[in-house]
């Protein structure tokens, strides 16, 4: 993490840290005559910031309140639902995770297929890989990097949450 992320100086008097999580800000400015120099003050932003994002790190709520029609899962973000394709008269079993790119909502689909030929392997397998799809997200949110799906494009040929870069799902 660079040394001054999220800390600037708005003007010759201080600095502002501001750290914005899930859409809440936590900010604070430190005054040079407060702290009774510039480095000083600048020392007291770094320390607030580390302890912030530490708490904030260790925070488990990922939505203030997660919406109804999307935890059938138990898992937050992570939804099994069953579609129907009018065209071919069929019903899909599907789980859908749902995330947050660029401040518009977006939602991965692993569709597990045809309702009445779905084994329970193939329903285990699309919902750990959605699960894992999840925790790689907030994983990258929490570290202030940017999250990228592709890794999660040949899914149904890939168990991708025995890949131990990727982190364990149990």
């Amino acid at each position: 993490m660079p040394k001054n992320k999220h800390i600037t100086e708005p003007d010759t008097f201080g600095f502002q840290v501001r750290i914005v999580r899930r859409g809440k800000e936590s900010s604070r400015y430190f005054s040079h005559k407060l702290w009774g120099s510039k480095t000083k003050s600048l020392s007291a932003a770094i320390t607030w910031r580390d302890q912030m994002l530490a708490v904030l790190k260790g925070s488990k709520t990922r939505f203030l309140k997660p919406p109804k029609n999307k935890t059938s899962t138990g898992v937050t973000g992570v939804s099994r639902t069953i579609k129907y394709d009018h065209r071919k008269d069929k019903n899909y079993l599907c789980y859908t995770v749902f995330w947050v790119c660029n401040g518009k909502s977006r939602n991965k689909t692993f569709q597990v297929g045809n309702i009445d030929k779905v084994t329970a392997d193939d329903e285990l397998h699309a919902f750990r890989t959605a699960k894992i799809f999840r925790i790689c997200y907030e994983v990258s949110i929490d570290n202030d990097v940017p999250f990228y799906d592709d890794k999660f494009a040949g899914w149904k040929t890939t168990r991708l949450y025995d890949n131990p870069d990727l982190g364990a799902v149990e």
